[in-house]
């Protein structure tokens, strides 16, 4: 199987906050690095509490009879970089790859990676040994179906001359962003997100730690479990318009990239010097043309149909202003669409006077909804624009702000729907001295009708 796709995916793990924007050895968010999946040697981890020397994947199959389970360890190995008295540490990838029958005692795979030292231009690298090793056991699940309760465990047991006392000195002897990619033949991968109702109980008895499974079949299927560091959906994607690593992990590539493109001379010349990624992404960001670039701003990955929309060719410029018509989304699934695709759907298109055509955003392209005379039922009581309501935010709400919002009076000032047209209501605090200001600028507070009492 071809786990090249599953690999791009981990690697966004693998180096997430390898080197942090700026991308500057001086910059003082970057003196804190190697913060997930980080496997220390069990000296260091002894002392520390905080640090593990372990991490476990449970996760279950479901198989044919004589199913076998290949493993295949990722992560980093810290290299310092010392050079002009300055140390920075750098990073090579290894990869370690075991394979088991399932059904039988269980199967451990110890490996080595040499240390060594490399010196060129009065730069020296070195890098420390390592000692490891990976376990594999599976337990039947009771009941009808054939079914196996997978646990991989990787060890790190490094056994440094000396204990180290500080996290910094442990980095060199740890196995840093440690994930597994397991594949299955003989059998199928169960989703610990959505699993069906029999295996459901096997599911909840796994634990996991340092890492959690998620299915990573490029096709969709169940062969290949991707447990990370960082929780993941079932089937994760890169976005198609990201052109590289930015070592941020979840950021906004758009972002990064024009702080990035921002940065002076002196501190690109900097940044690198910190690192030969940071030295490649710089060449990466500062290549891209203007059709990349505008890539980044905006995808639409599902269209849904506009009624009375003409058809109409996008502008050269994406973000020029457009005076043909707007696109008929029709009813599709679309992948991927490009940036000029993008305006094109979203932008108010048509001449000047052409008052009909509104953007789908806009509550004035629709003429069944009505924000401010739209009413919703609520305790037997018609509440809309203008009627008091008591607020009573809900147990789903996750802000420990809502509990100073629990018995104030607020007024409605508008009746709103969301995508599913399920109503809620933007409100306003009717005690607030400066609320008026705060209703011309549009802000409002979000209510469900369930998290509201009307009042007369």
């Amino acid at each position: 199987m071809n786990l090249d796709p599953v690999r791009y995916i981990a690697d966004a793990v693998l180096y997430e906050g390898y080197i942090l924007y700026p991308y500057r050895a001086s910059a003082q968010k970057n003196q804190s690095r190697w913060q997930f999946g980080v496997v220390m040697a069990p000296g260091y981890a002894a002392a520390e509490e905080s640090e593990t020397s372990v991490t476990r994947a449970e996760c279950v199959l479901e198989h044919t009879g004589q199913p076998s389970v290949t493993v295949l360890l990722r992560f980093l190995q810290v290299q310092r970089r010392t050079s002009g008295g300055a140390t920075w540490d750098e990073a090579v990838e290894r990869e370690v790859e075991m394979t088991a029958a399932l059904g039988g005692d269980e199967v451990t795979h110890e490996f080595t990676v040499a240390g060594g030292e490399d010196r060129s231009e009065g730069v020296v690298r070195r890098r420390e040994p390592l000692a490891g090793a990976i376990t594999v056991r599976a337990a039947e699940v009771p009941g009808p179906w054939r079914a196996v309760r997978l646990q991989v465990q990787v060890f790190n047991r490094t056994e440094p001359a000396a204990t180290p006392r500080s996290r910094d000195a442990a980095l060199p002897t740890a196995l840093v962003a440690a994930h597994t990619i397991l594949t299955v033949t003989g059998g199928d991968f169960i989703s610990m997100t959505d699993p069906p109702e029999w295996a459901a109980p096997a599911v909840a008895e796994c634990r996991n730690e340092g890492g959690w499974p998620v299915l990573a079949d490029p096709d969709g299927g169940r062969k290949v479990m991707l447990s990370s560091p960082i929780i993941l959906y079932d089937h994760p994607e890169l976005a198609a318009e990201s052109p590289g690593e930015l070592y941020d992990g979840t950021e906004i590539d758009e972002i990064l990239t024009l702080r990035t493109l921002a940065l002076s001379d002196a501190e690109k010349a900097e940044a690198r010097a910190t690192d030969p990624r940071a030295a490649a992404l710089l060449d990466r960001v500062e290549s891209m043309d203007a059709q990349t670039m505008a890539q980044l701003h905006g995808t639409i990955r599902s269209l849904r149909p506009v009624a009375g929309r003409p058809r109409g060719p996008a502008p050269a410029d994406p973000l020029a202003p457009w005076a043909a018509s707007t696109v008929d989304a029709g009813p599709v699934d679309a992948g991927p669409v490009d940036a000029g695709s993008v305006y094109a759907g979203l932008v108010a298109a048509g001449p000047a006077g052409d008052a009909a055509a509104a953007p789908w955003w806009d509550p004035a392209a629709d003429a069944s909804v009505s924000p401010e005379t739209d009413t919703v039922t609520i305790g037997g009581r018609e509440v809309s624009r203008g009627s008091r309501v008591v607020l009573r935010p809900g147990a789903r709400r996750a802000d420990a702000q809502d509990m100073f919002l629990v018995g104030r009076l607020a007024e409605v000032q508008a009746v709103l729907h969301d995508v599913d047209d399920t109503p809620y209501l933007a409100v306003s605090l009717a005690d607030q001295p400066d609320e008026d200001i705060r209703i011309a600028h549009g802000r409002f507070l979000y209510f469900m009708p369930d998290e509201v009492e009307p009042v007369s």
